[in-house]
């Protein structure tokens, strides 16, 4: 059953278009470890949707990081973007991405704007993309970083992700970058038929899962690999 998010969510609506990059090229130095990243990381360990590959290669992942943390940008690991919460390593991000399977004409529901890196690589892949972040400060900030690159075809909404985005459903894909200890149904109910969700479950073990439900709605679940993310909050840490 799908839930309303709270009346007192903020949205702030971007028209359909592409995400582009800023106007300022990057260093020389960003640029080649942007592309190593991509080479290294991502694409050596079987990553292989060529329009991700080259949108991650496009999207400057050092302008998502606190400058205290730019030189750590495209390491191999999560890298801290504030509010306790943590940006998601490179190849595990693309795999979540890769696996949802988007389409040019696919509408997507992200759960956890984050820092916006994710948002971005989602906006250069898909036709729209609607993005749901509980804590407000960090989804300004997203907003502004995404302005910035004229990524226009983002919708955002300040609230608990826990039920998504109902008056918007249904997706073709959702993406999930925090942890509830279940899967929430409301959450699957505004799959498409014919889409995926793509989300980490457990408490302190967790599991990336991918639920693909059909064309007649039949739903089946497959479990991925072990995974770590911080747990999700708001409607989702209340429900045992």
């Amino acid at each position: 059953m799908r839930r309303a998010l709270a009346a007192a969510s903020a949205a702030a609506l971007f028209a359909a278009a592409a995400c582009r990059p800023a106007e300022t090229p990057a260093r020389e130095s960003e640029s080649a470890a942007r592309e190593k990243m991509v080479r290294t990381q991502i694409a050596a360990r079987g990553i292989r949707d060529q329009r991700l590959l080259a949108a991650l290669g496009a999207v400057p992942r050092h302008l998502f990081v606190d400058p205290a943390h730019r030189a750590e940008a495209y390491a191999d690991r999560p890298v801290p973007i504030g509010e306790g919460q943590t940006m998601t390593q490179p190849y595990l991000a693309a795999l979540m991405t890769e696996l949802l399977d988007i389409q040019p004409t696919d509408r997507i529901l992200e759960i956890g704007t984050g820092s916006g890196y994710e948002t971005a690589v989602l906006s250069r892949l898909a036709s729209e993309v609607y993005s749901v972040e509980i804590l407000p400060d960090l989804s300004r900030r997203a907003q502004d970083r995404l302005r910035s690159l004229a990524c226009t075809n983002v919708r955002f909404r300040i609230g608990d992700g826990y039920g998504g985005w109902p008056e918007a459903a249904p997706f073709d894909g959702i993406l999930v970058s925090a942890a509830p200890r279940r899967m929430p149904p409301a959450l699957l109910d505004e799959v498409a038929p014919n889409g995926r969700m793509v989300i980490p479950v457990g408490d302190f073990f967790q599991e990336l899962k991918v639920y693909a439900k059909d064309a007649r709605g039949n739903v089946t679940e497959n479990s991925v690999i072990p995974v770590r993310f911080g747990q999700m909050s708001g409607e989702a840490s209340e429900r045992h």
